[in-house]
């Protein structure tokens, strides 16, 4: 039997060039595309993040019977932490409210009579997401009001005649959150 080329399997290196030629076109096309779903989907975690503090907050305050403020950027930027009312401004204002190691989740005792006992953990928004320096209390009745954010937080108690809302931002894109009077919480899409 003889060979004969044509007859033979394989590819040509033509064939080879061409190939790879259209599948390097395609990761060049889709590349860009699978960069900015990665950034939308990191901007909306951290946004659902964000979204869900504030809605247990809420939960929380109405199933304790307290008053519960969520604070942005406190101890620092990108970190989001709800805190328990006390009623004494010199610690619910306080700088170091959103240290751990000074108001430690969770609380030290069980004891109802000793504040605060409803401190939330110190949380990192995920991914460099930056939220506006707002705060929202939300009282016994699941009502929302809104206080100066960071670490200092503030004594100031706006109520909330007109929905609120904030963004929060990542790498140029934004998401926003609504909170009303009654305190619903709402992620805009």
């Amino acid at each position: 039997m003889l060979f004969n080329a044509r007859n033979s399997r394989g590819f040509t290196v033509i064939e080879m060039v061409a190939t790879l030629a259209v599948i390097g076109t395609l990761i060049a096309v889709g590349l860009p595309v699978l960069k900015d779903l990665s950034e939308s989907t990191k901007l909306n975690e951290a946004a659902r993040l964000v979204e869900r503090e504030l809605q247990t907050a809420r939960l929380k305050a109405v199933s304790a019977n307290r008053v519960l403020r969520v604070r942005f950027n406190c101890p620092a930027m990108g970190y989001i932490r709800t805190i328990e009312v006390t009623g004494t401004s010199t610690i619910d204002d306080a700088t170091d409210r959103c240290v751990p190691s000074r108001y430690p989740f969770p609380a030290p005792d069980n004891d109802l009579m000793t504040r605060p006992n409803f401190d939330g953990p110190v949380r990192v928004i995920p991914y460099e997401a930056v939220v506006s320096s707002l705060g929202f209390q939300f009282s016994p009745d699941g009502t929302a009001a809104s206080v100066p954010g960071g670490p200092a937080g503030g004594s100031v108690v706006t109520a909330i005649t007109t929905p609120v809302s904030f963004t929060i931002l990542r790498h140029g894109k934004t998401r926003t959150v609504t909170v009303n009077n009654v305190g619903k919480v709402q992620l805009q899409q």
